[in-house]
């Protein structure tokens, strides 16, 4: 409890907000295929969102530093509520496009002062602990959301005002909350050089991960609706995909804590290719939903355990820039692989989605497997212990590394600095094949 009383507004927020995300994700898809929009901007309006997100990791934290935490996560939520509800006014695919941008870019904003804040305000040495909390109510709150969803059936118009509601609740704990805002967040830092060579696995596991699981959610729900014709089915079906995540998160963290993570990736990739090769065999509900909740154990488990490559290979000051590098090379992944599985659903049909998703899943475990250990690699028990984690975050959250009790120290940097100038390192780029 004592983990949990400082930071339980915080919790609450995120239990209401996640909720109407993870109903919103869903929805609008679905919302879109009503309407008569082809895959191909079905496809790019996902894509839109996860590009949003990288926008809003790298221009909300100055807003934050500006105007504080609780300022600038009441004005995203009226953005990202005003955006919302204007979706339900228009048909036109552009501005769906466009709004989802909006959305993607207010949702990771949204994402930062929650975790910039958790990371004040639970003890140092349980931090870990806390992210793991954190971790579980995200799934869970993503999962209910897609229960909810089937409460809205009798008007089209209920999604919207559900999710709307949830959103709208999630400001009033934080508004609310006696805890003292935290410290301005510090610039998002990220080098995706830097963690191809602190790690080839890391780095393969961190793209596939994003191309596999954004192409699942830009477009999963189409594929369901498109072998029941039930709307009603859609969200079980999307909730399978993400209690097999939540479910297996932990049992292949302590796997990948006793069995070197290039192996443990590895498998991952070609079960998750099974699985959605499986989920094209599927011919009734049922299968459908073992399908899903298979591929989501194995393909949701894909970026925690790549992120715990990484943070094995790299130096422990390093961590912010890999962990954040990780996060938004996921999003990377995401934003292009909803795109291009939108323009094949249309020409070869809506199992261009599992196809896509099953050859991803295993080109990049070949890419893995093949990897010869490099002069970063650690001994099993060098592994650094797993934490729980999703791609739903922010890189707010790695600003304290988790798996110590000591907060990572950093210099400042400017609003908007990448640190793709990687010069006071190229001294060593002939030893660069560092990193399984």
């Amino acid at each position: 409890m004592s983990t949990l009383r400082p930071i339980s507004s915080l919790l609450f927020t995120t239990a209401f907000l996640l909720a109407g995300h993870g109903l919103h994700m869903t929805f609008l898809p679905l919302r879109a295929s009503e309407l008569g929009l082809s895959q191909t901007l079905i496809g790019l309006s996902g894509s839109a969102y996860f590009a949003g997100f990288l926008t809003g990791a790298l221009l909300v934290p100055p807003i934050i530093a500006r105007v504080g935490h609780i300022r600038s996560f009441t004005a995203l939520m009226a953005i990202f509520l005003c955006s919302f509800l204007f979706l339900s006014l228009v048909d036109e695919g552009i501005l769906w496009v466009l709004v989802r941008f909006v959305l993607g870019t207010v949702m990771c904003g949204a994402y930062t002062v929650i975790e910039s804040w958790l990371t004040e305000q639970s003890d140092t040495s349980r931090h870990g602990r806390a992210l793991s909390i954190y971790t579980a109510i995200v799934l869970i709150s993503m999962a209910a959301g897609q229960y909810l969803l089937g409460l809205t059936e009798a008007n089209p118009l209920y999604p919207f005002i559900l999710v709307s509601l949830l959103v709208g609740l999630a400001i009033v704990p934080v508004s609310l909350t006696r805890s003292l805002a935290p410290a301005p967040v510090p610039a998002t830092r990220f080098n995706f050089f830097k963690l191809y060579r602190r790690s080839h696995t890391a780095f393969a596991g961190a793209l596939g991960s994003g191309v596999v699981m954004g192409g699942f959610w830009g477009l999963g729900a189409i594929y369901a609706l498109s072998q029941t014709h039930d709307a009603g089915f859609v969200p079980t079906f999307i909730a399978a995909n993400i209690i097999g995540g939540a479910l297996a998160q932990y049992p292949i963290g302590m796997a990948s804590d006793r069995i070197d993570r290039r192996y443990v990736l590895a498998a991952l990739c070609a079960a998750s290719g099974l699985s959605a090769f499986g989920l094209l065999l599927a011919d009734s509900r049922e299968g459908l939903l073992l399908g899903a909740f298979s591929f989501g154990a194995f393909a949701n488990s894909l970026y925690a355990v790549s992120l715990a490559k990484a943070a094995d290979n790299s130096k422990r000051e390093e961590f912010v820039t890999i962990g954040s590098s990780v996060l938004l090379l996921n999003a990377l992944g995401s934003a292009g692989s909803s795109l291009i599985i939108g323009w094949a659903m249309r020409g070869m049909g809506d199992s261009a989605l599992f196809v896509f998703l099953g050859v991803a899943s295993v080109v990049t475990g070949i890419f893995i497997i093949f990897q010869p250990p490099g002069r970063t690699a650690v001994t099993i028990e060098e592994q650094s212990a797993f934490i729980p984690t999703t791609s739903a975050m922010a890189p707010a959250v790695f600003d304290q590394d988790p798996r110590s009790d000591e907060e990572v120290e950093y210099e400042p940097v400017t609003p908007i600095e990448s640190e793709f100038d990687t010069s006071s390192e190229h001294s060593d780029v002939s030893t660069a094949n560092a990193a399984a």
